[in-house]
Parts: structure tokens; C-alpha cells; sequence
């Protein structure tokens, strides 16, 4: 998963999260097509209760000398998220939430890598488990986080069975506050029932950023001829 989309409306949120925290995510502007650097809404709690904030989507470790990295940290492998030496902090005390609308996943079964986009069956937003982490060397800090990821059978044919790690709205709370064995916690997570479709190609493309990216594209119109395929933010490592 390297793009995703917040774009929520009314009836995307349940009971469960705080009022405070629907209202902001539901004031929060509309991003159809975020990438790696780029501002997402995220919640978290820093002391004073869940809170959204907007968070950098790359995770930037708090030793880094730059505020950036040479290598991709946008996602994390849960099973690996506790030993790394970029997560191992963010893991044992930075836990966040991502809000989403759906993402987008290249389809590689065919000659040519076609993006699709995955969203809830029901209609409802996700709710992606993550790390965050804060960057202080220099002034202001750099807030930045990263999405857990894993095998998940429930992510549909013909994409690859492996994506984000969601959480029910009724446990972003605990996930954030820290449960006593986080990664079996997440592990015997119910996955949400999810739908796919695939959509343009424009995706790829940072600059475009609009409602027009979620427009299904027929597949008769998928055109399977040679192609570069994704982009180096479009790849997968998930």
C-alpha cells in the first residue's frame, strides 16, 4: 500500500470513537490521493486523550540526522514491527490509528500492474493500525507515521491477500493506549469484509488529487499491452 484516500462523510463513523475525533475527522479536507510525505489525519494521543492530528505518511525515527530516510518506511511488517531498530520505540510506546476511506493496490496477475482501489463493503471507514514517531533536531518537530501491514485473506481476487491491519472503531482506543501483548492483539484481529475495483491509472501521479481518482474503470478497458508498470512509490512491499 503506498496510496490511500480520506475522504469521509457523514454515516463513515460509528458511536464508538469520541465525538471530538469523528467531528475532526469529519471537518478534515478531502485527500483522494496521498503518498509517501504527505499529510494525513491520524489519531492519536499524546498525554491528554485521542486527538487527530495531521501526521506525515513515512515514519522519520527520532535518531535519523535528516528528516526524511533513504528507504521506504511508509508501512512495517507486524511481525517484524517489534525488533526493528526504525519501529522498536514507536511500537513499545507511539501507537496511532489511521482513518481511511480505502487505498489503492496494484493488480500484477495480467501484463500490465493496474491499480484498484479497496474500500469497506459496508461503506464504512477503515481503521489501519499504526506507529508514530517524533523528530526533534530541528525546530519544528517532524511528526510522522507508518501503517501496519500483513497477510489478510479478506483483501479480494486478484489482488495479492496482504494489506493494512484494521481494527473495529471499538478497539482503536485500546490499540492506541497500549494492550499487554500488542502483537496478538493485532494478530486475532477480525479483519472487515472488503470490495474492490480497479480505477486510472492518474493515481500515480502526485500532483492529482480529486474525487475523480475513485471513479471505477471497466475492465474491458484495461489495456494489457507493454507498460513500465508502477512507479517507485506505486510498488508494494506489503
Amino acid at each position: 500500500m503506498r496510496r490511500f484516500v480520506q475522504a469521509f462523510a457523514d454515516g463513515a463513523f460509528g458511536s464508538a470513537l469520541p465525538g471530538a475525533v469523528a467531528a475532526a475527522l469529519l471537518a478534515a479536507p478531502p485527500r483522494y490521493n496521498i503518498a509517501v510525505r504527505k499529510p494525513a489525519a491520524v489519531i492519536l494521543d499524546h498525554g491528554a486523550g485521542l486527538q487527530v492530528e495531521d501526521l506525515a505518511w513515512g515514519l522519520v525515527p527520532h535518531w535519523s540526522k535528516l528528516p526524511e530516510t533513504p528507504y521506504t518506511t511508509v508501512t512495517v511488517r507486524l511481525a517484524r514491527a517489534a525488533t526493528s531498530r526504525i519501529f522498536r520505540r514507536p511500537w513499545e510506546t507511539r501507537r496511532c490509528v489511521v482513518p481511511m476511506s480505502g487505498y489503492y493496490k496494484w493488480d500484477r496477475s495480467g501484463a500490465r500492474p493496474h491499480p484498484w482501489f479497496v474500500q469497506a463493503r459496508d461503506g464504512r471507514a477503515l481503521f489501519a493500525a499504526g506507529l508514530w514517531e517524533q523528530w526533534e533536531r530541528e525546530a519544528p518537530a517532524l511528526l510522522s507515521f507508518a501503517v501496519l501491514t500483513h497477510p489478510n485473506p479478506a483483501v479480494p481476487a486478484p489482488l495479492v491477500a496482504d494489506g493494512p491491519v484494521f481494527l473495529p472503531e471499538v478497539q482503536v482506543a485500546a490499540w492506541i493506549q497500549g494492550p499487554s501483548a500488542p502483537l496478538r492483539f493485532l494478530s486475532r484481529m477480525p479483519q472487515p469484509a472488503l470490495e474492490a475495483y480497479p480505477v486510472s491509472k492518474r493515481i500515480r501521479s502526485r500532483d492529482v488529487d480529486d474525487y475523480t481518482l475513485l471513479e471505477p474503470l471497466d475492465p474491458a478497458d484495461i489495456d494489457d499491452g507493454a507498460d513500465p508498470g508502477p512507479g517507485p512509490d506505486d510498488d508494494e512491499d506489503d
